[in-house]
């Protein structure tokens, strides 16, 4: 469940508002405004109008609010990292910050994403509300992901690993952007990256189809003591050959034997 007030003394909606602020509670429910109000499901109605042509509030699903404070009345929305752990405790969903949205809170800031990225269990409609675009990626063995918690100005948000983030990366390299923009990533990504937390991430997950591109393209980024064990594993259990990009043909395609990759396009960063 959503985080609660500590308390609720005010009779209208805006004093109330501005209670959940001082108390760093940057959202709000319709189920939690009318029970504490005492009111009427059509003067709720009202009076959040009211706030949010007044760009005070901005209803992100239907009976979640996000609280606007002045500094970003301008835009009329907070950035999703203040909000989105209540959001996912409204929606009842596990759920971790991932791909672009974690590598730029990791330090891979380059690629600045347009969208706040989240992955869950379950697909979810995505969000856009003026400059605001969440999307969500479900995942089946979102358990086995390895996460951590990164502080925020309204507390603590779960974030995929830099090692589990760069797997993303490549899980779901043509939603994102494609190959390119993964390797851009990765190049900046991988100072943050731990051989054998790489390693473990890989076991967790079970994917060696992802863990053999992500070994060549880190390898091409400069990265290839990080990736050593990476070889060892994959030479361990030497598993069929893959295409580099899936999407692509590769009947005259490159064999590369360390990695056991059918290197069938050209894949360049920007840095």
């Amino acid at each position: 469940m959503p985080r609660k007030a500590k308390t609720a003394t005010s009779s209208d909606l805006p004093s109330w508002v501005d209670s959940r602020q001082e108390q760093g509670l940057y959202f709000f429910t319709r189920e939690d405004a009318i029970e504490s109000l005492q009111f009427t499901e059509e003067a709720f109605k009202k009076a959040a109008a009211r706030l949010a042509k007044k760009n005070r509030t901005l209803r992100i699903r239907s009976g979640f609010f996000v609280i606007v404070p002045l500094e970003y009345r301008t835009t009329g929305i907070l950035p999703a990292e203040w909000f989105i752990a209540d959001l996912m405790a409204y929606l009842e969903q596990p759920y971790y910050v991932g791909l672009l949205s974690a590598a730029s809170l990791q330090g891979a800031a380059h690629q600045q994403p347009q969208q706040f990225q989240v992955v869950t269990t379950v697909p979810q409609r995505e969000v856009r509300k003026k400059g605001l675009a969440i999307r969500f990626f479900f995942k089946t063995n979102f358990k086995a992901t390895p996460v951590t918690q990164i502080k925020v100005q309204t507390g603590h948000i779960f974030v995929s690993s830099p090692e589990a983030t760069a797997l993303d990366l490549i899980r779901y390299a043509r939603s994102i952007g494609g190959l390119d923009r993964v390797m851009t990533v990765l190049q900046e990504l991988g100072e943050s990256m731990d051989p054998a937390k790489l390693k473990d991430a890989i076991k967790a997950e079970g994917n060696l189809v992802c863990a053999q591109r992500l070994g060549w393209l880190m390898e091409k980024s400069g990265y290839a003591e990080l990736v050593k064990d990476l070889a060892g594993l994959i030479a361990d259990k030497n598993p069929p050959f893959t295409r580099l990009d899936p999407s692509l043909p590769a009947s005259e395609a490159e064999r590369n034997a360390r990695w056991r990759l059918l290197v069938n396009t050209d894949v360049e960063g920007d840095l």
